[in-house]
C-alpha cells in the first residue's frame, strides 16, 4: 500500500505545499477508513479513490475537487458522515463528497426508470458545481480501466451505459481525451473483436505511416517557415471509437479507410489560423464539402478548431486541424481548464451559467418531470443535451442553439410560447419551408405568425425539443377535452377518418397564404377526428398493460378500465378476448411521436457470443433501419433468445435486414412476429 501513497505524493507535486499536505492527509484518511474493503480483483479499495484522484491531477483541478475525489465513497461505504469530512478538510470538500454521494447509483426495479433517476440528479449536480461531474467522470473512467474482474454482462451493462451517457457527457464538457478513452474502453467491451482488428490495423506498418507523416509535417514546418509563423505540429491516430462509427457509417473494413491519421497545427493566434488553411490548401487539394470552421462557429462545449481533409502524397486522404495553443487547452480540458494552475495559483473557477449545457438545463423543469415517464426523460436527455447541437440566426442575427434535428416549430417555441401557438409557417434563408422540415446550421430561421394558426398533433410529432412538446401537449389537453394526452401516449375515442377526398386546384395563392389554409385545414381535420370525449371524463390516467408490454412503435389499442383510467394493450394482445366488455369499453390510441416508419418486432435464437447484440444492430442500419428497442436473455446452456422492435423507411428493406441477420455466423433463426 506505501507504493501507492508513495507513487500519488509524487503526482501531488505541482500544488503549493499547503494543499499538498490536505490531499495526502486526505489520502492517508481514506486509507485507513476503506481498510479491508476489496475491490473486485481482489485488490485493496483504497486504489480506486487514487486513481480517480489522479485523473482529476491529470486534469490540473483545484485540490478541493483532488480531495473530494479521494473520499468520494466514504459516505456510501463507511460510517463517515458530512459533518466530519468538513470538519477535515473543508465545507468544500465536504459538498462535493455530498454531491457524488447523491448521484451515486440507485435501487430500482425498472432499470430504465434508474438510470433516468441517476441522470437527473447528475444534472441538478451540474447546475451546482459542475466539479460533481468531473468526480464522476474519473470515477466513471477508472472502472472502465479496471472492469475485465466483473461478469460479462455487467461489463457490457457498464460500457453501454459509458456510450450512452458518460462519453457524450465528457464531450458536452470539453474534455475531448476524457470521451475518447471512455468511447474506446466501451467498445473494447461491446464488440472486442472489432476492437482488436482496429487495434492490429492501427499498430501495421508503423515505419511506414511515421514516413508518411514526418513528410507532410516536414512540408507544412518548411511552408510556415516562409511565411514567418511559429508553429508546432503534431501527428495523431484517430481514436478506435470513431474508426468504428466510419467503419459502419461506409460499410467497410477498417483496413480499406484511409484517412486514420491526422495532423494537427498549433501556432498563436487566430489570424495565423487562417493563414495557415491557406498553406496547407496550396500544398495540396482540399476535398469539398470536408471543411469545417469551428473557429468562427464554436460548438457548444467552446471547441474551436479550422478541420479540413486534403488529398495529400500517393492519393492519400489526410484530416489537418488548425488552432492556436489556447483553444488546444480548452479542446483537451474543456471545462476543467478553468481551474488550470498559472504560476502556483488557480485561474477563476467557472460559474455555472457560463456553460451552455447548464443553460440548456435551464429551460428544463428537472424536478417535475414524471417518474412513470422515464423512458421518454431518458431520450430527451440523450437527444437534447448530450448530443450535438445546431446554431441557427434568427432575422436580427441573434444565435439560437438548438438539437441536431429541431424544427421551425422548436425554433419558435424556443423564441416564446406565444409565437409557437400562433405559427402558422417558417422562412427559412428566405424561403418558405414545412413547418416540420429539418433546420441546418447557420440557417436565418423567420417564423410567420397568425392568430387563427395553433397547435395540432402533428406538430406534436414533429418537434425535437421537450420545451415544445410540453407546451403543445399542454394547449392541446387544455383546448381538446376529448384528448388524452400522457406517457407518450395520445387517446382519443374513435379511429382516424379515411384519407380525404383529393381536393380541386385552389386558386393560385401568394406562399404565406397557402401555408395558413394547409395549418387552418390540418386543424379541421383534427377536430373532426378527435371531437369525442371519454365517457364525459377528464384527466384519465393512462397505463401500460403489464401482459404484453407495449413499447414505442408497436400497434396499439385502449381499454377504458372501471376506476384504473386507461390501459394500453399492443394490439395483438392475447389477453383482450378475455376481457368481456372491451368491444364496448375499447379506445383508439396512438403514439404521441408517430411517424409514417414501419414498424417490425422480430425474435431471434443465436449461440452464445459477446457481439451478438451490436452485429444485429449494424444489420438493421446498414438499410437505414433503427432499433428501438431490443433485448437478448440467455435461454439455455450456451444459448440465446433476443427480441427487438425496428424501424424501416421502406417495406422491401425488410427482406434486406432479414437476410443480413441470417448471416450472422451466430444466428440459429428469426422470425417476425408483427
Amino acid at each position: 500500500m506505501e507504493k501507492y501513497i508513495s507513487d500519488f505524493t509524487a503526482k501531488i507535486e505541482p500544488y503549493p505545499p499547503e494543499e499538498r499536505d490536505r490531499i495526502l492527509r486526505a489520502a492517508r484518511w481514506a486509507e485507513e477508513i476503506h481498510a479491508g474493503q476489496k475491490r473486485a480483483s481482489g485488490e485493496p479499495y483504497i486504489i480506486h479513490p487514487l486513481g480517480v484522484a489522479s485523473i482529476l491531477i491529470d486534469l490540473h483541478l483545484d485540490s478541493d475537487a483532488v480531495t473530494a475525489a479521494l473520499l468520494h465513497g466514504v459516505l456510501d461505504n463507511t460510517g463517515t458522515t458530512k459533518e466530519a469530512i468538513a470538519e477535515r478538510f473543508g465545507d468544500t470538500a465536504a459538498l462535493l463528497v455530498e454531491g457524488v454521494s447523491e448521484i451515486a447509483d440507485i435501487s430500482a426495479k425498472n432499470k430504465t426508470i434508474q438510470e433516468a433517476e441517476n441522470i437527473r440528479k447528475m444534472l441538478f449536480a451540474m447546475v451546482k458545481d459542475i466539479r460533481v461531474i468531473l468526480i464522476k467522470l474519473a470515477d466513471k473512467l477508472h472502472n472502465m480501466r479496471t472492469l475485465d474482474h466483473l461478469p460479462p454482462e455487467q461489463r457490457k451493462q457498464r460500457a453501454q451505459e459509458c456510450l450512452d451517457i458518460y462519453a457524450p457527457l465528457a464531450d458536452r464538457l470539453g474534455i475531448s481525451w476524457l470521451k475518447d478513452e471512455l468511447e474506446d474502453l466501451s467498445l473494447k467491451q461491446l464488440n472486442r473483436e472489432a476492437y482488436l482488428q482496429i487495434k492490429e490495423i492501427v499498430s501495421l506498418k508503423r515505419d511506414e505511416r511515421n514516413q508518411f507523416l514526418e513528410k507532410v509535417q516536414d512540408a507544412i514546418r518548411g511552408e510556415a517557415a516562409v511565411s514567418n509563423i511559429p508553429i508546432e505540429v503534431k501527428s495523431r491516430a484517430k481514436h478506435f471509437y470513431s474508426i468504428y462509427k466510419k467503419m459502419r457509417k461506409r460499410n467497410k473494413n477498417a483496413g480499406d479507410l484511409y484517412d486514420l491519421f491526422g495532423i494537427r497545427i498549433l501556432c498563436d493566434s487566430i489570424e495565423n489560423c487562417y493563414t495557415l488553411l491557406g498553406i496547407v490548401h496550396r500544398l495540396w487539394k482540399p476535398i469539398d464539402g470536408r471543411f469545417k470552421d469551428y473557429i468562427a462557429m464554436p460548438k457548444a462545449n467552446g471547441y474551436q478548431s479550422l478541420h479540413t481533409t486534403v488529398m495529400s502524397y500517393d492519393g492519400k486522404l489526410l484530416e489537418i486541424q488548425i488552432r492556436t495553443f489556447e483553444m488546444e487547452r480548452t479542446a483537451e480540458y474543456g471545462v476543467a481548464s478553468h481551474w488550470l494552475y498559472k504560476k502556483g495559483s488557480t485561474s477563476e473557477i467557472v460559474r455555472p451559467e457560463d456553460l451552455s449545457i447548464v443553460n440548456r438545463l435551464k429551460t428544463w423543469n428537472l424536478s417535475e418531470q414524471e417518474p412513470d415517464n422515464s423512458a421518454g426523460f431518458l431520450e430527451d436527455i440523450k437527444r437534447e443535451i448530450l448530443k450535438d447541437s445546431i446554431y441557427v440566426f434568427t432575422p436580427q442575427g441573434k444565435v439560437i442553439e438548438l438539437p441536431a434535428g429541431a424544427t421551425p416549430i422548436d425554433f419558435a417555441y424556443y423564441i416564446h410560447s406565444d409565437i409557437g401557438e400562433h405559427c402558422m409557417g417558417a422562412k427559412v434563408n428566405g424561403a418558405i419551408v414545412p413547418l416540420s422540415s429539418e433546420l441546418r446550421n447557420t440557417q436565418v430561421v423567420e417564423i410567420l405568425t397568425a392568430p387563427s394558426a395553433h397547435p395540432n398533433l402533428n406538430w406534436l410529432r414533429a418537434v425535437k425539443t421537450s420545451k415544445a412538446r410540453s407546451k403543445i401537449r399542454s394547449w392541446l389537453v387544455q383546448h381538446d377535452d376529448s384528448l388524452i394526452i400522457e406517457k407518450n401516449v395520445v387517446a382519443k375515442k374513435k379511429p382516424p377518418l379515411p384519407s380525404a377526398e383529393p381536393q380541386h386546384a385552389a386558386p393560385e395563392a401568394k406562399p404565406a397564404e397557402l401555408i395558413q389554409q394547409r395549418v387552418i385545414n390540418e386543424q379541421v381535420l383534427d377536430a373532426q377526428v378527435l371531437h369525442v370525449k371519454v365517457e364525459d371524463e377528464k384527466n384519465m390516467m393512462i397505463r401500460f398493460a403489464r401482459c404484453c408490454h407495449p413499447v414505442t412503435g408497436d400497434p396499439i389499442i385502449g381499454y377504458v378500465s372501471r376506476g384504473r383510467g386507461i390501459i394500453i394493450h399492443r394490439e395483438n394482445c392475447s389477453n383482450l378476448k378475455n376481457i368481456p366488455d372491451f368491444a364496448e369499453r375499447k379506445i383508439y390510441v396512438e403514439w404521441e411521436n408517430a411517424t409514417s416508419l414501419l414498424v417490425k418486432r422480430f425474435k431471434v435464437e443465436a449461440r452464445m457470443a459477446t457481439d451478438l447484440f451490436s452485429e444485429i444492430e449494424g444489420a438493421v442500419r446498414k438499410h437505414q433501419g433503427h432499433l428501438i428497442e431490443g433485448r437478448l436473455e440467455e435461454s439455455g446452456s450456451n444459448h440465446l433468445t433476443g427480441f427487438f422492435t425496428m424501424q424501416l423507411e421502406k417495406q422491401n428493406d425488410l427482406k434486406l435486414i432479414l437476410k443480413n441477420i441470417r448471416s450472422i455466423p451466430s444466428v440459429f433463426s428469426i422470425q417476425t412476429l408483427a
